[in-house]
């Protein structure tokens, strides 16, 4: 076996990619069978026993061209139009083109004849012969003339109604020929479908892709040199350069090679619609291979629902997931991934892995590029496909459509488990997604949705980054601040998360273990470990359904609530607003306790605390990262916690503040003494006194019979607030009389003696 590597064979752009299933094909069913053709870096190998040399001579003398004929198509080479003036059919050179390649009597076009006859045969059956100059213009200018004899009466077909019945009968005639089932999706009764790699038929406007095909034929196998035929062939395979590129109307190429598709001017010269650059032999192995890609019809959710065509690997658009994402990239035709692989594949096997090419999610199709992400991410390498090129077919150069690259998708080396958290978001997310594209969506939704959709985007390609899952975390609680605010509503607050969401995003930081603390935490805990009053009413307007709202239909609104005291801008501010009404509720109730509770496996560690002291921890992200960890399902927690990694030191906040976090307590200590909390201590704090604050707090615990070793603390403002905030983070009772035991070594063996 030769190995074979095909430099002009790469992933992007589109043109260059189909061009290396179109080696692999031809060669494969017209000289090679064992043929083998797999991608490594930005270039497609191709293993077979010819020499390079003789793919040369095989392509030059003995490659078979395969019929691409759509007579459907107004320039299809089928069909010409009426000169009203000069009393006769236009001029047309497609159909002079395809009327060549027809008169040529070398066996290598003897399939382009058969198939064109039976193409006929099969238009008889649909066109009907009319006098077209006695028409009114305005029916004329629906018709498609087959140019058969001088006229003026000649066989026609009707633009709108004639083109389904066409397409129809080319299906059933030609059942093996992949190109219909790539090109046409038979949708039964309904008007058949078009994938977005062909166009609207075969054709992206006026241009026609099959007549092109039959101009650069000509070009490559009849019309040009054959010296400068072969330096074409040999840099479209090796990408060598090459002189004598097609240029202006020849060089068009449509959406496959953005490149070489000319400029949006209406002008000549530089940046116009004729500044175009075509090697005839891209387009020819292009259009070969594309007709591997093969579509069908399938249902949504089962057989009563309706059908829709199903490219492979193909999704709706989303702009998300690379550098220059917009929302005016969404475009209806969506996108499209072009799976590259490592291991060497027949033919037989490429046409295997591309007819696999129906993506699941759970038990539904993978309908947008996220949901394909996370698909390819849970198979790993499975199927192995090592990446995909991710394409969009975006309307660029002015209204053409154009095949644009997205980037590329690795797909991880193995499946991990952690991405089955995403389920969790699957309705979620849809909903989010249709809210933020309604005509009226505020910009500000459509910001976090696209910055939520590139996380997890990221989270697919590093899926045991814990950092990534944090970043998707903190997005989710950006998207809660704007619902929050009454935008978006029926997307509703992020769903309950299973537990196992702390374990994927766990990176063994003091932000992480505070923000878990604080997330779980609530007023009491039953004994099924159920959580009792929890704080994720502080940060949203909760009910059993979702957001607390008054009004229905357009008018439904946002309820006001006083408990709602998390601003989500600074977390020292919601740390601190969260103690105060916390105080503040238990005051109301006759209680004198500071009702904040840590879950189970759940609880601030004391030397987590003291790094928040000495402003080691981002408390802006901790709180964030709280606010989306507050959607953790409590029962399934209960049931089965997943705690974060315990911190690796025992260093201890200091001591005055000990003697704060003593004086607001949710319980007595363990000894049954009650120290009742003093809110005054949370208000001095908050003011920057200090001195003041520990002063108040000893006396409490002195009443309690608490002899603390600390007898006065300063620092500053900015350190008091910080004080304060700490006291937003649940310790157990067991840290409870650590710190105790630190104040006043002997009080819990008196009291217990």
């Amino acid at each position: 076996m030769n190995v074979h590597n095909l430099d002009g064979c790469a992933p992007t752009p589109l043109a260059h990619y189909l061009k290396a299933l179109g080696v692999l094909r031809l060669v494969a069913e017209q000289a090679d069978p064992q043929a083998r053709g797999w991608w490594e870096g930005e270039r497609f190998r191709l293993a077979t026993s010819r020499s390079f040399d003789d793919l040369i001579v095989f392509f030059l003398d003995n490659y078979r061209p395969t019929p691409l004929l759509a007579p459907w198509n107004g320039a299809s080479g089928f069909f010409k139009t009426w000169d009203e003036k000069a009393k006769r059919l236009r001029k047309s050179k497609n159909v002079d083109a395809l009327e060549k390649l027809l008169s040529l009597d070398d066996r290598r076009w003897e399939e382009f004849r058969k198939s064109f006859g039976i193409a006929v045969g099969v238009m008889a059956n649909v066109l009907k012969e009319v006098n077209v100059q006695e028409l009114p213009k305005k029916e004329r200018k629906n018709l498609l003339i087959v140019p058969k004899g001088e006229g003026p009466i000649f066989p026609v077909a009707d633009k709108d109604s004639d083109k389904a019945k066409i397409q129809q009968s080319m299906m059933r005639f030609f059942p093996s020929q992949e190109f219909y089932r790539s090109v046409i999706v038979d949708m039964g009764e309904a008007a058949p479908a078009y994938p977005s790699l062909w166009g609207s038929g075969g054709n992206d406007g006026a241009m026609d892709f099959t007549a092109r095909y039959f101009e650069n034929l000509l070009q490559a196998l009849v019309n040009t040199e054959k010296q400068i035929t072969k330096a074409w062939l040999i840099s479209a395979l090796d990408a060598t350069p090459s002189n004598d590129l097609l240029t202006g109307k020849k060089g068009k190429v449509g959406q496959f090679l953005p490149g070489g598709a000319g400029g949006a001017n209406s002008t000549t010269g530089v940046g116009s619609q004729d500044d175009t650059l075509l090697n005839p032999w891209d387009y020819i192995l292009m259009m070969e291979g594309a007709v591997l890609i093969v579509s069908h019809a399938t249902r949504r959710l089962g057989a009563t629902k309706q059908s829709r065509a199903a490219a492979p690997f193909a999704v709706s658009s989303q702009g998300a997931g690379y550098a220059s994402a917009a929302q005016s990239d969404e475009s209806a035709r969506g996108e499209q991934w072009m799976p590259l692989w490592s291991q060497p594949l027949t033919l037989t096997e490429l046409r295997r892995l591309l007819a696999e090419g129906r993506v699941q999610i759970g038990v539904r199709a993978a309908q947008e590029p996220l949901d394909l992400a996370r698909a390819v991410a849970r198979f790993g390498s499975a199927r192995g496909i090592t990446a995909f090129q991710r394409y969009g077919y975006i309307e660029r150069n002015g209204q053409s459509n154009l095949a644009v690259p997205l980037g590329r998708f690795r797909v991880p080396e193995y499946s991990s488990n952690q991405l089955a958290c995403l389920d969790d978001l699957d309705s979620w997310l849809g909903r989010l997604r249709r809210e933020s594209r309604t005509k009226y969506a505020p910009t500000r939704l459509s910001i976090v949705e696209r910055r939520l959709s590139d996380a997890l985007f990221a989270l697919t390609q590093h899926p045991d980054e814990s950092l990534r899952w944090q970043s998707v975390l903190s997005a989710m609680a950006d998207v809660e601040g704007v619902l929050r605010t009454g935008t978006g509503l029926r997307v509703g607050p992020i769903p309950r998360l299973r537990p196992e969401w702390v374990r994927a995003a766990d990176d063994g930081s003091p932000t992480f273990r505070l923000a878990l603390a604080c997330a779980l935490q609530a007023a009491d805990f039953l004994q099924s470990h159920l959580p009792s009053d929890p704080v994720r009413r502080h940060w949203l307007p909760l009910n059993r359904n979702g957001f607390a709202t008054s009004g229905s239909g357009s008018q439904a609104r946002i309820q006001t609530d006083s408990g709602v005291v998390l601003a989500g801008r600074r977390g020292i501010d919601d740390a601190i607003a969260l103690v105060q009404r916390r105080l503040v509720e238990a005051g109301q109730r006759g209680e004198r306790r500071l009702p904040l509770t840590p879950a189970r496996k759940a609880a601030a560690h004391p030397s987590d605390l003291a790094r928040l002291i000495d402003r080691e921890v981002d408390l802006d992200r901790t709180m964030q990262l709280a606010r989306a960890l507050m959607a953790i399902d409590a029962r399934q927690w209960a049931a089965n916690p997943c705690p974060a990694a315990p911190s690796p030191d025992n260093a201890y906040p200091d001591d005055a503040w000990l003697a704060v976090r003593l004086a607001l307590l949710p319980w007595p200590l363990p000894d049954g003494r009650a120290i009742g909390a003093d809110a005054a201590i949370i208000r001095r704090l908050t003011s920057g006194d200090i001195p003041s604050a520990v002063r108040a707090a000893l006396q409490r615990l002195l009443a309690a019979g608490i002899k603390a070793t600390v007898r006065i603390a300063a620092a500053g403002p900015q350190t008091a607030r910080l004080w304060a905030a700490a006291l937003a983070f649940p310790i157990t009772r067991h840290t409870a009389a650590d710190f105790l035991r630190r104040l006043d070594t002997n009080s819990l063996k008196e009291k217990t003696s």
